[in-house]
């Protein structure tokens, strides 16, 4: 709405406001100036009452008729219509009593007074008003009335037209003032509209910055107490300020015992300058990450994986920490680096053998070649049996660390850990210390595994053994085997053990604990805690090899002063396996012609010396390359082609694709010092046989004959 609508809109509502006070008071007043009439002139009472009646009458029609709408023309039409009424009723007055010297006149003046004072019409209406009061007036006297007092009528002609001119001055200065006022008010309400206007946009800014608010602390507050990390406030001097649930859970402390507490209590083994360092730095505004060992409630450490850096509230600075719980990860990592070291070592192991198996095949065939065919004394044939014993306890040690490298192969068959459990107690138990009480938990239920026996004995034998040393004064072993179902997530597994079903076997004692810093060393080889001359440190090792050629997981829980617990998780057996059955030995000689290949001459000539000693007919060559060559000119007469794997330039797996190239139907018999080319048939194909060194002259010959007998592939190993 307009400002000039807004005015003529008010002056419509006051006009209409008015006029109906006008018209009732008008009316009442007509009829009680009657008494007016009665006392001036008595004569006219009736005909003035009468007059009077009528107007009133009108002026109360008029009231009902204005009541139907606040339209201001139709409002100013009948003001204009009851000024006519009164001004026409005394003038009738007027001329009836008087004429122009009538004190009636009074009358006019109080109409007058009466429309243009109260009456809020602009001046042209004043105007139009006042000129139809004063013509009522004037045109009768002028036309029916004789002026005999003309100073009289001019005196009043003169006063009713000075009322008018104040009036109508006094209705300009009132009517302005009433516009003015109108504007004003007009003015103010639209600024107190604005206002509201302003208001309410700030109560909705003020609504939306609240509700944005409150979602963003709902947020930062969920975001804080529902993280899946923990995380830690501290100030300056490393008092904890604020800490989420996560991170209570993680240490097991409530809240309240965090917060106000200083980080060094919670942090183990770091030092307070190494602290302050971090501290300085992430105030300087870096961001670190690092890891920490954080003390728990219950006296046991947490490995932590922290993002640290500076965050400023308010006007203060404060270091947040994202706290991440690595102890698996670790506990993992531990594990995977072991079983890479003990990989690499058993690698190393297995090259050592390998050369040492040369070694001794060539001592134990000279020491036969020796006794067959020299006269010696007694004392020559003690010490030559000497050498031969010291070389077979050479040969099983070789085979401990074929073992531990997994590069001997194992029989595995179906068996139950229950019944080796039970032979192995049952051959120990008369060589176990009395102070030391030995006792069993089978479980009934054990699922069947496919295993080694003779490795599955050496396994409990090795933990009964250092069981036994670790509890010099006495104590208890217990041995348990357990059905387990391992899911992933579980609390009480290792989490590097797959899931799947397994049968447990652990063997715990009451010893004195290994220490927390050698813990992940006793599966090294030749690592040892006891004194020289009473361990090889290869127990262990061998344990760790033979369980994971089980396809098994070792885990090792220790406390100091308390005791260990050795678990190992082997998987079930699917199904149960038919056991291997042995050949039986086969005549040993022969008149082929045979090809022999070693790059070792010290083995290549006790093969050659076997073999045409008991009537084969020998070619024999150190180089693989010339082999080949050798091979092309007899392949027609050789029976069997005999070839360590292991050589340089050309190794014995190309010779023997080069060999079957040349004449398909030739048979191989491999020989070598690592047994993983038995366990893995993928290692060396298209052959008939193999060896493994080091082994004896009758060996070779049984090998050899069954072979090229057409027999079963043969696996010898001689020690």
């Amino acid at each position: 709405m307009s400002k000039e609508t807004y005015i003529d809109s008010n002056i419509s509502k006051q006009i209409y406001q008015w006029s109906g006070i006008v018209y009732l008071t008008a009316a009442f007043l007509n009829m009680l100036l009657s008494l007016l009439d009665y006392i001036v002139t008595p004569a006219n009472f009736k005909t003035f009452l009468t007059y009077r009646a009528v107007t009133s009458v009108l002026f109360i029609l008029i009231y009902f008729v204005s009541r139907k709408k606040m339209n201001k023309i139709y409002q100013t039409g009948l003001l204009l219509l009851g000024t006519i009424i009164i001004s026409t009723m005394i003038e009738l007055m007027i001329m009836k009593f008087g004429g122009h010297q009538s004190p009636y006149f009074a009358g006019l003046i109080l109409t007058i007074i009466y429309v243009l004072g109260f009456m809020p019409l602009n001046m042209i209406m004043s105007m139009c008003a006042s000129l139809i009061i004063y013509g009522i007036y004037l045109i009768p006297i002028i036309a029916y009335d004789t002026i005999s007092n003309k100073p009289f009528f001019i005196s009043i002609n003169v006063f009713i037209l000075s009322i008018i001119s104040f009036v109508l001055i006094w209705k300009y200065f009132s009517l302005k003032g009433f516009i003015n006022e109108v504007g004003l008010k007009y003015d103010l309400e639209q600024q107190k509209k604005q206002l509201e206007v302003y208001s309410t946009q700030l109560k909705d800014m003020v609504a939306d910055r609240t509700k944005a608010l409150n979602e963003s602390e709902q947020w930062h507050r969920s975001l804080f107490s529902n993280a899946t990390d923990g995380i830690v406030v501290l100030d300056r001097n490393g008092i904890i300020i604020n800490v989420n649930d996560k991170a209570c859970e993680m240490r097991g402390f409530s809240r309240d015992s965090l917060v106000d507490t200083h980080i060094r209590l919670l942090e183990r083994d770091e030092s307070l300058d190494k602290m302050s360092e971090r501290m300085r730095r992430i105030f300087a505004g870096e961001s670190l990450v690092y890891e920490a060992k954080h003390n728990k409630k219950d006296g046991s450490s947490i490995f932590l994986e922290i993002s640290s850096k500076a965050i400023t509230i308010g006007d203060v600075v404060y270091l947040q920490s994202f706290y991440r719980d690595i102890t698996e990860k670790k506990k993992m990592q531990q594990h995977l680096f072991q079983s890479q070291k003990m990989e690499s070592i058993g690698v190393l192991a297995g090259g050592i053998a390998h050369d040492f198996n040369n070694i001794l095949t060539a001592i134990l065939g000279h020491v036969e070649i020796i006794r067959r065919f020299t006269s010696l004394d007694e004392k020559a044939g003690r010490s030559l049996t000497v050498i031969e014993d010291a070389s077979r306890r050479a040969g099983r040690m070789i085979t401990k660390l074929l073992g531990f490298a997994r590069k001997s192969k194992y029989e595995m068959a179906p068996i139950n850990i229950n019944d080796v459990v039970y032979d192995t107690v049952k051959l120990l138990e008369q060589v176990i210390d009395k102070r030391i009480n030995l006792s069993v938990e089978l479980e009934n239920r054990l699922p069947t595994v496919q295993g080694d026996a003779n490795q599955m004995e050496q396994i409990i034998m090795n933990f009964i053994v250092n069981a036994r040393d670790a509890m010099p004064n006495g104590g208890s072993i217990v041995i348990k085997t357990a059905a387990k179902t391992v899911n992933t997530g579980m609390l009480d597994v290792p989490p590097y053990v797959q899931p799947g079903e397994y049968a447990l076997l652990s063997v715990s004692d009451t010893g004195t604990g290994i220490p927390e810093d050698i813990v992940n060393k006793i599966f090294e080889p030749f690592f040892t805690t006891k004194e020289q001359g009473k361990g090889t440190g290869l127990g262990l090792s061998m344990v760790y090899g033979a369980v994971k050629d089980h396809q098994g997981y070792l885990a090792v829980n220790s406390t100091i002063g308390v005791g260990s617990v050795f678990t190992v998780y082997v998987p079930a057996a699917p199904a149960a396996a038919p056991a291997e059955t042995k050949a039986s030995p086969s005549p040993a000689r022969g008149k082929e012609t045979l090809l022999v290949v070693d790059d070792e001459e010290d083995v290549l000539e006790i093969m050659r010396e076997t073999l045409e000693g008991n009537g084969y007919k020998v070619f024999a060559t150190s180089e693989s390359t010339v082999a080949l060559d050798i091979y092309r000119r007899i392949f027609h007469e050789t029976a069997l082609v005999i070839t360590d794997v292991v050589m340089p330039r050309m190794d014995g797996k190309e010779l023997i694709r080069q060999i079957k190239m040349i004449n398909p139907a030739v048979k191989v018999l491999a020989v070598s010092g690592f047994m993983k080319y038995v366990a893995d048939k993928e290692e060396i194909r298209d052959i008939e046989g193999f060896l493994q060194k080091p082994f004896e002259s009758y060996n070779l010959l049984s090998v050899v004959r069954r072979v090229l007998d057409g027999r079963s592939k043969s696996n010898v190993t001689s020690l």
